[in-house]
């Protein structure tokens, strides 16, 4: 039973039931961190070590139907928060020499969510040449 101050969930219906095309129906639903910028103590190098460095990255989760909100709810919803903060925790107060072993940490948590069908995790180091935007590395399950 649900208060009395809280509505009954808005079930998502299509905006023309019927009226999309069969080669228009949605075949995948995407998830995105992006350009999330977090201090990490990263690097091998002498003057690295105990520097934090600004770390840059993306997580595109795709999630099968079952996992995607279906109604307008906060308990449907993919929690972004745990994403961040599962991140920041992973991170905070820990030391890596590559940004492999970040990126690789981040997508095996990621990967153990229920519903994730694929994924994409990137790092970046925005700060590292001067003449270069970033270095970084990228794993994906495709």
């Amino acid at each position: 039973m649900m208060p009395d101050n809280v509505p009954p969930p808005t079930f998502i219906e299509p905006m023309a039931p019927g009226m999309v095309p069969r080669h228009l129906a949605i075949r995948s639903r995407k998830l995105l961190l992006q350009d999330f910028d977090l201090p990490v103590d990263i690097g091998f190098h002498a003057f690295e070590v105990g520097s934090p460095q600004t770390l840059r990255l993306n997580i595109e989760v795709w999630v099968d139907a079952d996992h995607f909100p279906r109604c307008d709810t906060v308990a449907e919803a993919w929690d972004y928060d745990f994403l961040r903060n599962a991140v920041l925790g992973l991170v905070e107060g820990r030391r890596f020499n590559l940004q492999e072993t970040v990126a690789h940490a981040i997508y095996d948590m990621v990967a153990a969510r229920a519903g994730v069908v694929g994924l994409r995790v990137s790092t970046r180091k925005p700060d590292v040449y001067p003449d270069c935007e970033a270095v970084g590395v990228e794993l994906s399950s495709f």
